[in-house]
């Protein structure tokens, strides 16, 4: 019984994690180490005291969470008992997403075809709020059998993520350095990204100047700021960062980069409205691939998110490892 009581303890380590937490949490890992097996007696609530220092209460309140799920069952006099009841909890997932943009949506449609019509799909949206993603995370937690987290590029999401059991978490989008492995399906900005430019190079020379609009303050990649830099001064290209677009300025001899939809498709309405044309007259580029910039044939580069739905519901419904940095692909259209 000792080990139940270290497989408690351990989760002492994890601050966001309350008594009641640690208790429920400490049993399942037990059961899933095979630590405790069916039918096996648990320790009973005294003894829970004693070796703990837990409250009653909370000893009991955390049995009845137990059985409630189906993990533990209580005999009349006789004491809990590991019950027949998955621990897991595979057929309910829970998938946390930035939002709803079309490139996601491609994700997430994909991830519930593959998972399937027999597992249960919750959608929570946290739109790069780090307090969203906090009160999601300590409302979800512990009442589901899989995580797919994209994660928000913040101080304190290393800190939250690492509260969700390994077993129980995939990652997508962007990359979170945990301590140790964690099975992820992300996208790697730096070096793609330069690649990115390095190919467009010959075009981009074509124009007299490459524009990237980026804000400080957005949530788009940072990385992607670097490469840009290091691009021009290695290419020797005239450029620049401005923070965002103002409509109407757009002009002739410029490639227009933003990772911005609502400015992308401002700088398009400008270009129709002065006559100019894209590719021709200036050049324009963006990322996060979809239908309507293949459609209006915009040059873009990005990973393939319903390849990443795929790969991703297959891992939760097969229980796979995976560690997987997805490849960013470039998508050369009439724009550039």
């Amino acid at each position: 019984m000792g080990s139940i009581f270290q497989e408690i303890k351990k989760l002492g380590e994890i601050p966001s994690y309350s008594k009641h937490d640690r208790l429920v949490q400490g049993i399942i890992n037990a059961i899933d180490e095979k630590i405790v097996t069916q039918e096996e007696m648990l320790p009973t609530v005294n003894t829970m005291m004693k070796e703990l220092g837990f409250s009653r209460e909370t000893i009991i309140r955390g049995y009845k969470e137990l059985i409630e799920r189906g993990i533990v069952v209580s005999k009349n006099r006789q004491g809990y008992f590991v019950g027949a009841g998955s621990t897991d909890r595979i057929m309910n997932v829970a998938l946390l997403m930035y939002n709803l943009d079309t490139f996601e949506e491609q994700f997430y449609r994909n991830f519930r075809h593959e998972i399937g019509p027999n597992i249960s799909l919750n959608t929570y949206f946290h739109h790069g709020d780090i307090e969203i993603f906090e009160t999601i995370l300590s409302q979800i937690k512990g009442k589901y059998g899989m995580y797919v987290i994209a994660p928000i590029p913040h101080p304190k999401t290393k800190e939250l993520l690492e509260t969700i059991p390994r077993n129980k978490l995939l990652v997508f989008d962007r990359y979170e350095p945990l301590d140790g492995a964690f099975n992820h399906i992300t996208q790697e900005f730096a070096n793609s990204s330069y690649q990115i430019f390095s190919k467009l190079a010959p075009r981009i020379r074509d124009f007299g100047e490459f524009i990237f609009y980026h804000s400080p303050a957005s949530l788009d990649p940072k990385e992607i700021v670097g490469s840009f830099k290091k691009f021009l001064k290695d290419f020797n290209i005239n450029g620049r960062i401005e923070k965002e677009y103002i409509p109407g300025t757009v002009e002739k001899g410029k490639v227009y980069f933003t990772l911005d939809n609502f400015a992308l498709w401002q700088i398009m309405r400008d270009c129709l409205s002065k006559k100019f044309e894209p590719g021709k007259d200036l050049g324009v580029l963006s990322s996060n691939d979809e239908p309507a910039k293949e459609i209006t044939g915009i040059t873009t580069f990005s990973a393939d998110f319903a390849e990443m739905g795929v790969l991703a519901g297959r891992a939760v419904l097969k229980k796979q490892d995976i560690q997987l940095t997805v490849p960013m692909l470039l998508f050369t259209r009439a724009t550039l």
